[in-house]
């Protein structure tokens, strides 16, 4: 499985456990397996985390201290309603619970779990969501924008934009990183494939460009981050 996300830096996982130390080894093996991953021991926490860091996937424990895993699940869904979730369940919860839990498409693995078992599951659970997100179609919507990666239509508020072929890559890139604060750099190896040197300013001419096609008569969704690069994100 490719492990690594549209604009090549790696899967993200989150890991919720209120034990430290199993949150720690099974942190451990799955960043010896290429994820990047973010560990949170309570409830709160890990809602956090999950819209601080927009994971690719969760490993859920069920039992935490501030409040229930199902309700961390609700809060994280409310953001990402197909953020696949594998659960950690001692064997005495798993029956009708976590049936009705896994019916959506996510796993579980009960406790004392092998960590080769984990990661063989989480491996074939973000399989499965990145065939579904895959078949669900190719078009990328951010608040009142829409791209579709096979016809090359671009929308805003349902009037089409008119793109050059560089400046929908760029839209592109922006678009699959919502929120995302991206570099120059980023931008430069992504969108035009090789270092341009000095030529950074390349990517502020485009963005301008893309400003005047996508921003212009509506809420910016484009924006500077000064000294660190540009973000779009849904006008509010």
């Amino acid at each position: 499985m490719e492990l690594t996300r549209p604009d090549g830096t790696p899967l993200r996982v989150l890991v919720v456990d209120d034990e430290v130390n199993i949150a720690e080894l099974v942190s451990m093996a799955l960043r010896y397996e290429g994820f990047d991953v973010t560990a949170a021991h309570t409830g709160a926490k890990a809602v956090a985390a999950a819209k601080s860091s927009a994971p690719d996937a969760v490993v859920l424990d069920l039992m935490l201290p501030d409040f229930d895993g199902l309700e961390v699940l609700r809060r994280m869904r409310a953001g990402d309603p197909d953020l696949p979730v594998l659960f950690l369940t001692a064997r005495d919860s798993v029956e009708d619970r976590v049936a009705g839990l896994t019916a959506g498409g996510d796993d579980y693995v009960t406790k004392p779990f092998s960590l080769e078992e984990l990661v063989a599951r989480l491996r074939g659970l973000m399989r499965r969501a990145g065939a579904r997100r895959a078949d669900s179609g190719s078009v990328l919507v951010v608040g009142d924008l829409e791209l579709d990666e096979d016809s090359h239509e671009v929308r805003r508020a349902g009037e089409e934009i008119n793109l050059t072929a560089t400046e929908f890559e760029l839209l592109r890139f922006l678009m699959r990183n919502p929120k995302r604060v991206l570099s120059k750099a980023q931008i430069l190896d992504r969108v035009w494939n090789y270092d341009f040197g000095g030529q950074a300013n390349v990517v502020e001419l485009y963005i301008s460009y893309l400003r005047k096609k996508v921003d212009a008569g509506h809420e910016p969704m484009i924006h500077t981050m000064r000294g660190a690069g540009y973000v779009l994100k849904p006008a509010s």
